[in-house]
């Protein structure tokens, strides 16, 4: 079974139970609505705790999540440093021609031409599009921002996205 990472639980928030979480997902009123059930991992990765979404909201640059069955601080001060997962059947399709980021990472980059770039393995999202990091087969990283102009178009099941470089962005 495949589990997609949404957020770390960074510390307890209060004492009715809530805990503090850095989010790692771009749909969080999605993933940490009402109702919805989320797993915890702790370090060892292999075991987690189902849990069920009772209470979100938004505190800081965190989102606050309140569990079923968790009503004190002595309740979660155990998740602390967990990680929250979907499964993969928790994801939701997308628009055309949006992708989720364990779509696109693993991507081999060619040329219209078909000359071989090199292969996404991060994705930085800082603003107006996602920029994509490409380890090139000389070893040196190339940012590729995902707009229109560059990005010809994206194949997720074979892997593979065609770019039309802008120049300069090669060098």
């Amino acid at each position: 079974m495949k589990w997609f990472n949404v957020g770390k639980i960074v510390n307890t928030h209060g004492i009715q139970g809530e805990v503090r979480v850095i989010s790692r997902t771009d749909f969080p009123e999605e993933r940490y609505k009402k109702g919805n059930t989320l797993y915890i991992f702790g370090n060892s990765n292999e075991e987690y705790k189902e849990v069920e979404v009772v209470a979100h909201r938004k505190h800081k640059n965190f989102d606050l999540l309140k569990f079923k069955g968790f009503e004190k601080i002595e309740d979660v001060e155990q998740f602390k440093d967990s990680v929250l997962k979907v499964k993969e059947d928790q994801l939701g399709s997308l628009p055309e021609g949006e992708y989720y980021f364990h779509e696109i990472i693993g991507c081999t980059v060619v040329l219209a031409d078909q000359q071989e770039i090199g292969v996404i393995k991060e994705i930085l999202t800082p603003g107006a599009n996602d920029v994509w990091v490409v380890k090139a087969k000389g070893g040196k990283e190339i940012l590729i921002p995902y707009i229109e102009d560059i990005v010809l178009s994206v194949n997720v099941q074979e892997k593979k996205v065609i770019i039309q470089p802008m120049e300069g962005l090669l060098e």
